[in-house]
C-alpha cells in the first residue's frame, strides 16, 4: 500500500520562536546546529536566543520593527532569526550578494531599522546606506567569533584578517559586542501569536520592475515544518540531522533546511557556501540522515571523484526543489544513490515563496514521471484558465492555483500585485495564482509544465529578465536589450545578454567591461550575465516586441519560435 499523508493537521498557536523553545525545554542536551564540528545544544540555543533578543530590546527594537538579516547559513544568522522572532519584530531575509542597490531598495521598502550582515560584506552594506532615507544601524558578525580557536586563527591568517577592519563607522558595532546588552537583566514581553502578522520578509523578483517583498506569517513557517514532515512519511527529529547548504534568505534553506528540523530536534549542519568539493566532504564525514537543494548540487554530486567510494546507506531522504528535476537527471541521481548503498531515491517538490516554499512532493514510493506529486496536506491545488476562477478538467494544461496555511498575508506595501495573486473565490478561500501552467490527474497528481511569464532559473536562484533588461537599458551606451535563459549542464540555465548599442558605440570588449562593471553594482552577483553579445537588431513580435523566445531557441539550438507574444 502506497504511503500517503494525512489530508489535516492541527497547527499550535505559537510563534517560530515559542515552537523552537518547546522542543529546547524538551531535548536541552540534543543539539540543535553543528557549524565547523562545532555543536551547539538546543539549551545553549536558546540562551544565544534570548541573549540577543535583549540585547534588540534594550536598543528598542521591538513589535513590528524591522530587522534585516544579510548573512549566509552561520550560527549567527540562526540566533538573531529567532530572537527577532522572539522580540515580536520582522526578519527581512536578504541575499548577502544582492548588489549594493538592491539592499538599499529592500531596507527602503521594509523600512529596517537594524541589518546584520558578516564582516566581508560590511563595505557593501555601508555603502548602500547612502541610498537609505533613513537612519540603520549596522551589525557585523565574524566568521572566527564562532569557530573553534585553531580554525578561527587559520581563519583570519587567510581570509578574515583583510575585513578586521569593518566595523568602522559610527552606526556599526560588532554583533559580539552588541550581544553585550543581553546581559542585562531587560524583561522581555511575552510571545504573541497572531495569524495575521508578519514576521518574516522574504523577497521575489518581480517579472518587470523591482523585487516584490512577500510577507509571511508565524503560521506560514510553522504549518510548513508539520506538512513537510508529515508529506516526507519518514522520521524526522531527534537524533536525526539535515546538511544546510540551502541558504537561509531561500525559502527552501529556512524553511525547510532550517525551521522544519529545528522545531522536531533535529540537527542543521550549517554549511555557508556550497561547492561541490566541500559538500562532499561533509556527506562522506558527517553521514547526515536527509540532504535538500537545488538539482545542480545533486548534478554536481554525479561528478566530484570523492564520492566514489562513499557508502550514503545514512540518508533517510534527499529533496529537490528550486528548480525543475529532468526526467534524465532523476535516473542518475536514483542510479547514483543505489551504487552507493542508499536505499531512498531522490524525490521532487513544487513551490514559490508566496507559499514559503514547497508545497507538493512526489510520495515516498509512488513516483509517476514528469510529476511534482502530492499537494502537502491542508493545501489543495486546482487547475484554471490563466487568470479566471474556471476550472479546468483533470489532464487539461492550465494555470497552478494554490490554498492552504502557508499562503503568504500578501505583498509588502504593494496592494495591486497583492490583489492580482491573491483572489478569494467563491469558496470564500484566498487563493494564491502561481503564474505557473500545469495539469493535474485523476489521482490528484500534479504536473508542472512552465511559467506563464518570463523567468531565469540558474543555480536554483530566481532570475527575472525583466529586471536585468531594466538595469542593462540604463547604461549610456545601450539602445536596449534581451536576457534569456540558456541551457547549462551544471547551472541548468545559465544568463545570457543580447545588446543592441547606441548610435556610435563600438562593440568592443571595453564596452562589455564597461557594461559588467555598471551591472556588478546594481544586479545580484548569481543574476549577472555570464555572456553578452552585441547585435545591430533583435528580431521583434508582429506587435513590435523584442521576440525572446526566438532569441531563446537560437541560443538552445532549437528550430526558431515563429511568432511568439
Amino acid at each position: 500500500m502506497a504511503y500517503r499523508p494525512r489530508e489535516h493537521l492541527e497547527y499550535p498557536e505559537l510563534t517560530m520562536y515559542q515552537m523552537v523553545r518547546r522542543i529546547a525545554e524538551q531535548y536541552p542536551k540534543e543539539p540543535a546546529y553543528e557549524f565547523y564540528n562545532h555543536k551547539t545544544s538546543y539549551g545553549t540555543f536558546l540562551k544565544k536566543i534570548d541573549r540577543a533578543a535583549r540585547a534588540f530590546a534594550d536598543m528598542g527594537i521591538g513589535q513590528g520593527d524591522v530587522v534585516t538579516v544579510c548573512m549566509p547559513n552561520i550560527p549567527q544568522a540562526l540566533d538573531c532569526f529567532y530572537a527577532i522572532n522572539r522580540v515580536g519584530a520582522v526578519a527581512n531575509m536578504v541575499h548577502p550578494l544582492s548588489a549594493r542597490s538592491e539592499i538599499s531598495f529592500y531596507l527602503n521598502l521594509s523600512k529596517s531599522k537594524v541589518i546584520l550582515t558578516v564582516d566581508m560584506f560590511c563595505e557593501k552594506v555601508e555603502a548602500a546606506l547612502a541610498e537609505v532615507d533613513h537612519p540603520v544601524t549596522v551589525l557585523v558578525a565574524r566568521m572566527q567569533d564562532v569557530l573553534n580557536p585553531v580554525l578561527a586563527a587559520a581563519y583570519t591568517l587567510k581570509a578574515g584578517r583583510a575585513y578586521l577592519k569593518y566595523p568602522n563607522t559610527d552606526h556599526a558595532v560588532l554583533w559580539k559586542k552588541f550581544l553585550r546588552r543581553g546581559d542585562k537583566d531587560i524583561p522581555l514581553p511575552p510571545p504573541s501569536f497572531d495569524p495575521k502578522r508578519t514576521a518574516v520578509i522574504l523577497y521575489s523578483g518581480g517579472t518587470s520592475g523591482m523585487p516584490k517583498g512577500i510577507c509571511l506569517s508565524d503560521l506560514n513557517f510553522n504549518a510548513l515544518a508539520m506538512q513537510a514532515r508529515e508529506a516526507i512519511g519518514v522520521r524526522l527529529g531527534v537524533g536525526l540531522s539535515m546538511l544546510s547548504c540551502m541558504p537561509c534568505f531561500h525559502g527552501f534553506g529556512l524553511g525547510i533546511n532550517l525551521h522544519a528540523v529545528l522545531v522536531y530536534g533535529g540537527r542543521c549542519i550549517l554549511m555557508p557556501t556550497f561547492n561541490g568539493k566541500s559538500y562532499a566532504h561533509m556527506l562522506a564525514k558527517k553521514k547526515p540522515n536527509f540532504i535538500a537543494g537545488v538539482p545542480t548540487i545533486f548534478e554536481a554530486l554525479l561528478h566530484i571523484p570523492e564520492l566514489e567510494k562513499v557508502d550514503l546507506s545514512f540518508l533517510h531522504g534527499m529533496f529537490c526543489g528550486g528548480d525543475s528535476l529532468s526526467v534524465e537527471l532523476k535516473k542518475k541521481v536514483d542510479a547514483f544513490l543505489k551504487a552507493h548503498g542508499a536505499s531512498i531515491q531522490v524525490r521532487e517538490g513544487y513551490g514559490l515563496t508566496e507559499c514559503v516554499t514547497a508545497s507538493c512532493l512526489t510520495p515516498r514510493d509512488d513516483y509517476r514521471e514528469h510529476s511534482i506529486g502530492l499537494p502537502f496536506p491542508d493545501t489543495q491545488y486546482c487547475i484554471v484558465h490563466p487568470g479566471t476562477d474556471e476550472e479546468l478538467p483533470r489532464g487539461e494544461e492550465g494555470e497552478i492555483i494554490l490554498t492552504g496555511p502557508t499562503v503568504m498575508l500578501g505583498y509588502l506595501d504593494n496592494p495591486k500585485e497583492t490583489a492580482d495573486t491573491l483572489r478569494v473565490l467563491r469558496d470564500g478561500r484566498t487563493w494564491l495564482y502561481t503564474g505557473d501552467l500545469g495539469k493535474m490527474d485523476e489521482d490528484g497528481f500534479v504536473y508542472y509544465s512552465r511559467r506563464i511569464k518570463r523567468l531565469i532559473i540558474t543555480n536554483g536562484y530566481n532570475v527575472y529578465p525583466g529586471q536585468v533588461e531594466n538595469c542593462i537599458d540604463s547604461h549610456p551606451d545601450v539602445s536596449y536589450s534581451c536576457v534569456i535563459g540558456v541551457k547549462d549542464p551544471r547551472r541548468m540555465q545559465r544568463v545570457k545578454a543580447y545588446i543592441v548599442l547606441r548610435d556610435g558605440v563600438l562593440p568592443d570588449e571595453d564596452c562589455k567591461k564597461r557594461i559588467m562593471a555598471y551591472l556588478e553594482h546594481h544586479v545580484a552577483k548569481y543574476a549577472l550575465p555570464k555572456e553578452i553579445e552585441f547585435r545591430r537588431e533583435l528580431p521583434k513580435t508582429l506587435v513590435g516586441k523584442v521576440a525572446y523566445r526566438r532569441l531563446e531557441d537560437e541560443a538552445n539550438g532549437l528550430q526558431e519560435a515563429a511568432n511568439d507574444e
